[in-house]
C-alpha cells in the first residue's frame, strides 16, 4: 500500500493537535486546515486522502458544504463529521449528505480509532481493486477464454459476483444493486423496506459483504420472534446471577456483532420500552448487560428492515419518532416481484437449478405453459412465494418438464376456504403468507417422518433456517 494521508479540518487548535497526534500514531501522514478555505486548497493540491475529518461549524462556512463537495468531486475519500455532543440531528444530516461516519465531541479516542480503521480498510480495498484492474494481462492469459471468476481474486470481479446474488436484469433490480454498492461504502444506518419475500435480508448481507466490515460478524435477528421479557437480555446480554435462570454470563447481540453489522429484521415489532433502550445504544454506542455495572463500548453498524411502513406507525405513536429518524438515515426500497416481471423467468431457472442441486436430482425445466402461468401470476409473497411454488412443483412433477398443472396456481397456497373467505381487513397479507409457510413446514415434516434434516433438504433451506422457522411458528 502507498502512504496513507488524512485531512483534519477544525478551527480549534487543541482538537487539531489531538487528532493529528492520534492519527499519526496510527501511521497516517496528517494535513490540517483551520477553515473551509484551507481545506479546499489542500484538496485541490492532492486527491489521495484516505480519510477526511471535518468539524460541523467552521469560521468561513459549514462542514456539510465540504462533505457535499468531497462527495461530488472526490467520492472515493471517506469523510467523517465531528459533531457537538448531543447533536444527533447534525450527525444524521451529515450522513444524509454523504458522510462516511461521525464522531462526537468530546472525542472518544477508541471510537475515533475504530472509525479510522474502518475508513482505512475501505481505502485499502479501493487500492487493491485499482491495482488488480491496472495490472497488465500475462502472456498466458491473452489468448485464454474469459473466466467468470478470477483465480487472482479480482476485487472488482468479486464485488460484481456478490451483487449478482440479487438475480435479475430489470431496471428496478439494477438500480438496487447500484444503490447497495454505494451504501456499502458508508457506515450510515439503512432502513430496508419492501413487501415480505422481496429479499431484504439478502440486501443487508450484501451491504455488509461489500463493505469494510465484511470480515467481521453479520448478525441477523428477527425482532418479532423474541419474547418481550427476554428482549433486553438477547440484545444486551446479562451477568450470571442477575435474575432467576441466569446461570452464566450471556453475550448480547450487540457484543456478538462487535466490529461488524447487526441486522434488525422486522424492527417495527419492537415494543416501545425496547425502542427507548435501542435509541440510547445507537446514540451512546455503549451497552450495559443486565446486572452489569459498566458500560461496554460497541462498534457495530446498524441495518434494519420492515415489511410494514414505519411512518404510519410513527404517526399513531406505536414507533418512536426519534428512533425512526436514527434508523432511516437512508432508505433502500426493495421492489416487489410484480414490479420486475421480466426477471421471473431468470429467477425460476436459477431456483430450479438450486433445488436440483440441494435435493440431489437433475434440475427440472419449465414448460411454455408453466412459464406463461408464472408471468401472469400475482405474487403476493414475491420471490419467497416463487421459491415455494417451484419446490412444490418439483415434488409433484412426474416428468423432467414442469407444466402449469404442476404449478397448481389455481388452488394454490394450501390455504383453506375459511381463510380465503375472510375479509382483507380481518387478516393482513403477511398473516396469509405466514399461514402458507406454516402449512408447508408442517407438510414437509410429515413427509419426512419428522426428520428435520431431511425436511430441510426437501424444502431447499438450511437446517438452521428450518429450526428458526419451527421456533417462530411454535411447531414442535
Amino acid at each position: 500500500m502507498s502512504e496513507m494521508r488524512a485531512l483534519v479540518v477544525d478551527d480549534e487548535p487543541d482538537l487539531r493537535e489531538l487528532l493529528d497526534m492520534t492519527l499519526s500514531r496510527m501511521g497516517l501522514t496528517v494535513d490540517t486546515a483551520a477553515d473551509l478555505s484551507e481545506a479546499r486548497t489542500l484538496l485541490s493540491e492532492r486527491t489521495d486522502y484516505a480519510l477526511c475529518l471535518t468539524d460541523m461549524r467552521l469560521p468561513d462556512g459549514n462542514g456539510l458544504t465540504l462533505i457535499k463537495e468531497i462527495s461530488r468531486d472526490n467520492g472515493h475519500i471517506p469523510v467523517a463529521m465531528i459533531t457537538a455532543f448531543g447533536k444527533v440531528e447534525d450527525a444524521v444530516t451529515a450522513l444524509k449528505y454523504g458522510a462516511f461516519d461521525f464522531v462526537s465531541k468530546p472525542v472518544d479516542l477508541e471510537a475515533l480509532r475504530n472509525l479510522v480503521r474502518t475508513a482505512l480498510k475501505l481505502c485499502q480495498d479501493d487500492q487493491e481493486r485499482a491495482s488488480v484492474s491496472e495490472s497488465p494481462p500475462s502472456a498466458d492469459s491473452e489468448n485464454a477464454e474469459p473466466a467468470l471468476i478470477s483465480d487472482q481474486g479480482d476485487g472488482e470481479n468479486d464485488r460484481s459476483l456478490l451483487l449478482q446474488r440479487l438475480i435479475g436484469k430489470s431496471e428496478p433490480i439494477v438500480k438496487v444493486r447500484e444503490t447497495i454498492a454505494k451504501l456499502a461504502r458508508s457506515q450510515a444506518p439503512v432502513l430496508i423496506s419492501g413487501e415480505s419475500g422481496t429479499g431484504k435480508e439478502l440486501a443487508a448481507r450484501l451491504i455488509h459483504d461489500l463493505g469494510p466490515r465484511a470480515e467481521e460478524p453479520f448478525i441477523a435477528v428477527n425482532c418479532g420472534a423474541i419474547p418481550s421479557e427476554l428482549m433486553e437480555s438477547e440484545f444486551f446480554g446479562h451477568i450470571k446471577g442477575s435474575f432467576t435462570g441466569a446461570d452464566n454470563d450471556k453475550e448480547g447481540l450487540f457484543q456478538a456483532a462487535q466490529g461488524g453489522t447487526l441486522f434488525l429484521d422486522e424492527v417495527a415489532d419492537l415494543p416501545l420500552p425496547m425502542q427507548v433502550k435501542l435509541l440510547r445504544v445507537i446514540q451512546e454506542k455503549t451497552v450495559r448487560p443486565i446486572g452489569g455495572r459498566e458500560e461496554l463500548k460497541i462498534n457495530t453498524r446498524i441495518l434494519s428492515a420492515s415489511h410494514k411502513p414505519l411512518k404510519p406507525l410513527v404517526d399513531d405513536g406505536s414507533f418512536r419518532n426519534d428512533l425512526y429518524y436514527r434508523l432511516n438515515v437512508i432508505e433502500l426500497q426493495m421492489p416487489a416481484l410484480g414490479e420486475r416481471r421480466e426477471d421471473i423467468g431468470i429467477l425460476a431457472e436459477h431456483f430450479l437449478t438450486s433445488i436440483g442441486e440441494q435435493w440431489g436430482e437433475p434440475p427440472r425445466e419449465l414448460g411454455e405453459d408453466a412459464k406463461k402461468a408464472l408471468r401472469q401470476h400475482v405474487f403476493s409473497g414475491n420471490v419467497r412465494e416463487l421459491v415455494n411454488i417451484l419446490q412444490r412443483a418439483v415434488t409433484l412433477c412426474e416428468d423432467d418438464v414442469i407444466t402449469a398443472e404442476d404449478l397448481n396456481l389455481d388452488g394454490e397456497s394450501g390455504m383453506d376456504s375459511a381463510n380465503l373467505t375472510e375479509r382483507p381487513e380481518d387478516r393482513s397479507l403477511d398473516d396469509h403468507m405466514e399461514d402458507i409457510e406454516k402449512r408447508i413446514l408442517e407438510t414437509a415434516l410429515k413427509d419426512a417422518r419428522y426428520n428435520k434434516t431431511k425436511a430441510a433438504r426437501q424444502l431447499g433451506i438450511s437446517f438452521r433456517s428450518l429450526r428458526y422457522k419451527l421456533k417462530k411458528y411454535a411447531i414442535d
